[in-house]
């Protein structure tokens, strides 16, 4: 990978990060000014099942942040776009698709029949 695309990647997880990162901040402040009471118990449960959806996609949120956080470290160290499990150069469609990938789209589909086929014999 030329130096360009991985300019091009930089500026594109940055973006992706400072877009989580705000969405994360706005979770959070959401979340801080919600001290309703409810006299009716299924409006509370409904506030409360919309508190555990929230939840889950700042949990969400996070982990996409620390997977940036990781590609922009490969970038650093030079091991960008090099698939973890056989080594072999990720694509640059693969990657402008899912910038964050560790895997090529071989070992990623080889990955997914194993998940598949542990799941029938489970």
């Amino acid at each position: 990978m030329d130096q360009q695309d991985l300019e091009y990647f930089r500026n594109l997880l940055n973006d992706m990060l400072a877009d989580a990162t705000r969405k994360g901040d706005s979770t959070i402040k959401d979340m801080t000014g919600s001290t309703e009471l409810f006299a009716d118990p299924a409006d509370r449960a409904t506030a409360e099942s919309d508190r555990a959806f929230t939840l889950r996609i700042r949990d969400r949120e996070l982990h996409l942040i620390k997977k940036i956080q990781s590609a922009l470290q490969r970038i650093d160290d030079g091991s960008y776009g090099i698939c973890d499990e056989c080594g072999e150069d990720i694509s640059i469609s693969r990657l402008k698709a899912r910038p964050v990938t560790r895997l090529c789209i071989k070992c990623k589909e080889q990955q997914e029949n194993n998940e598949k086929n542990k799941g029938r014999y489970a």
